[in-house]
């Protein structure tokens, strides 16, 4: 599976972006795809994921309310919409593919995925 992300870019404090996250491969046997986030100097944390049915999603506590994730099956594609971004948003975002079609709970840890993007910058200036 390959992921290609995009949609980073610089945007203020309150402002929205829209990350998408395209796959290809073998993308029929995906059980779900996630969004995670690094900081400079700081460690990559969980920010959503959803199941590739889009039955369920789970989001940190840090972007919900502000935050969501959906999918377009046709277009093999994840999106997270990103509103009332604040300057603690700033990280390089990468999607990731969960490829374990048995599994019962959507992964909100990066070992749980497969497959990652190479990543996209958000920058949240204030």
């Amino acid at each position: 599976v390959q992921l290609q992300a995009s949609g980073g870019g610089l945007v203020q404090a309150g402002g929205s972006l829209r990350l998408s996250c395209a796959a290809s491969g073998r993308t029929f046997s995906m059980y779900g795809m996630g969004w995670f986030r690094q900081a400079p100097g700081k460690e990559r944390e969980f920010v959503a994921a959803i199941r590739w049915s889009g039955d369920s999603t789970d989001y940190a506590d840090s972007v919900k309310g502000r935050f969501t994730i959906s999918g377009d099956n046709a277009k093999n594609t994840v999106y997270l919409q990103m509103n009332s971004l604040k300057p603690e948003d700033t990280a390089v975002y990468y999607c990731a593919a969960d490829l374990k079609p048995w599994r019962l709970r959507i992964g909100v840890h990066g070992h749980e995925y497969d497959y990652w993007g190479q990543g996209t910058l958000v920058t949240v200036s204030s």
